[in-house]
């Protein structure tokens, strides 16, 4: 396969640290330009309509990632799946598993894009959305829930070519998506003064765009790809479908119940005031992009480690955690430094006001004791992932999500540093930050002392 194809890759042979850099990066670049969609949105809006509309937007993406996210979640399993296919060398059932997982994908975008329209405004109501921010952020989720279904329909494929040992060209899409999303989000904001609306609107041209691009790029490679786009063959087979949502739903509600402890922290921030709001959306934003960087590492190691467990390469699937643990050290380090030196700078990239400026050390101080286990989370995650106990995965995810994020965040900013505005801010944040270590640590002793050679296959 590797070498006959530009779209399958064959990761079960070869160098592993070279191999992973030139697998990753184009998933680390794909995840800082997916950030860049409401990045750009909050600092054109920031800039050109006001820390209110700014707010609007922050905590209405909140919403909207979450359900992405969710997705996402089904994408991941549809991943694992055709990668252990590869690994098991069943590449003639290609055709029966793109199909099913297809069908799956473009059936959830429309039933998510349809909620999003109908439950806007109560959802911004129960999330303490500001007064002054709330008919921003209406407009804004409304608006972006027209795109979701692109969104979704993009993910199926993406996941599709990940799957396959391709992250090259989901890049190349993103790269024109967010290109676009650029270039409308000042059109539409600074020069029609179109306000949140524009930006809204820009981002569900852009994600049309590679949605589109990405249908027409596999459609002219389908024999490569594995897929022939056949009507008939846009089906959902039962066992096929089983074993994707066995992998996907634990997943979705795994990142689904991540992103909701997110909201419960937002909501009690919200309720600080417009300025705290304002600082903690920021601040989450910049977080968010290396999060999202360093988490191409995972997805690359991942589809590695999916690939060598169905050909049985325990040692190279050691390997790769171990580098995906190097590479994403290095790259915190980094941020951590860039955090210290320069906050109010990173902060001033998307709000002038001084008093959310005044803020983003608060926010540094806190939230650097995350970065420890999210370090290696990027590892055993991706181990966890790989290797498809996706149970697994799920328990974590609520031990991180109910059991501390929510409990943490609650006891530090509502409890221990209660008093004033700032420190309960800086409690919120670090409560949110040290609940990542009930997903790290026991992730660590299961990749170190529990027999998941044992575990049967996901095709099987």
């Amino acid at each position: 396969m590797h070498g006959g194809s530009a779209i399958i890759n064959d990761y079960t042979k070869g160098p592993l640290f070279g191999n992973l850099l030139r697998f990753s990066i184009p998933f680390m670049i794909s995840n800082a330009l997916q950030v860049i969609y409401s990045v750009v949105d909050m600092i054109v809006v920031g800039q050109y309509v006001g820390h209110d509309g700014l707010v609007g937007v922050s905590v209405s993406s909140q919403i909207i990632t979450m359900l992405s996210l969710a997705c996402t979640g089904l994408s991941s399993g549809g991943q694992i799946y055709i990668s252990q296919l590869l690994g098991s060398g069943r590449r003639e059932r290609l055709n029966t598993v793109l199909g099913s997982f297809f069908a799956l994908k473009i059936l959830l975008g429309v039933v998510i894009a349809l909620m999003v329209i109908v439950t806007a405004a109560p959802c911004l109501e129960l999330l303490n959305t500001p007064p002054e921010s709330l008919e921003y952020a209406k407009t804004y989720m409304r608006v972006n829930s027209l795109g979701l279904f692109f969104t979704f329909g993009y993910g199926m494929f993406a996941a599709a070519m990940r799957g396959l040992g391709d992250s090259r060209h989901p890049l190349a899409f993103i790269v024109l998506s967010s290109v676009t999303n650029l270039v409308l989000d000042i059109w539409f904001v600074k020069y029609l003064g179109m306000g949140v609306f524009g930006a809204a609107l820009a981002t569900v041209i852009a994600q049309c765009a590679k949605f589109v691009v990405s249908w027409a790029y596999l459609y002219t490679r389908r024999r490569d790809f594995g897929f022939d786009f056949r009507w008939n063959s846009w089906r959902i087979d039962g066992k096929v479908a089983l074993g994707i949502l066995k992998l996907g739903i634990p997943f979705a509600i795994r990142y689904g119940m991540i992103h909701f402890s997110m909201l419960f922290v937002h909501a009690r921030v919200n309720a600080l005031g417009v300025e705290y709001a304002a600082a903690f959306g920021v601040g989450l934003r910049c977080d968010s992009t290396v999060a999202n960087i360093s988490a191409g590492i995972l997805t690359g190691a991942s589809g590695i480690i999916g690939q060598n467990y169905g050909a049985r390469k325990y040692n190279r699937i050691r390997a790769t955690v171990r580098y995906a643990w190097l590479i994403s050290a290095a790259m915190y380090a980094l941020y951590t430094l860039l955090l210290l030196w320069f906050p109010r700078q990173m902060f001033g990239c998307f709000v002038s006001e001084a008093r959310v400026l005044d803020l983003a050390p608060v926010f540094v101080s806190a939230i650097l004791w995350q970065f420890p286990a999210l370090v290696l989370t990027r590892g055993t995650t991706a181990f966890v992932h790989g290797i498809g106990n996706v149970w697994l995965a799920f328990i974590f995810a609520m031990l991180d999500a109910f059991l501390l994020r929510i409990l943490l965040s609650w006891l530090f900013g509502g409890v221990i540093f209660s008093g004033t505005p700032e420190r309960e801010l800086f409690g919120y944040i670090l409560g949110y930050g040290l609940a990542s270590y009930g997903m790290a640590l026991p992730g660590l002793f299961y990749y170190l002392f529990c027999p998941w050679q044992k575990r049967k296959l996901v095709t099987d």
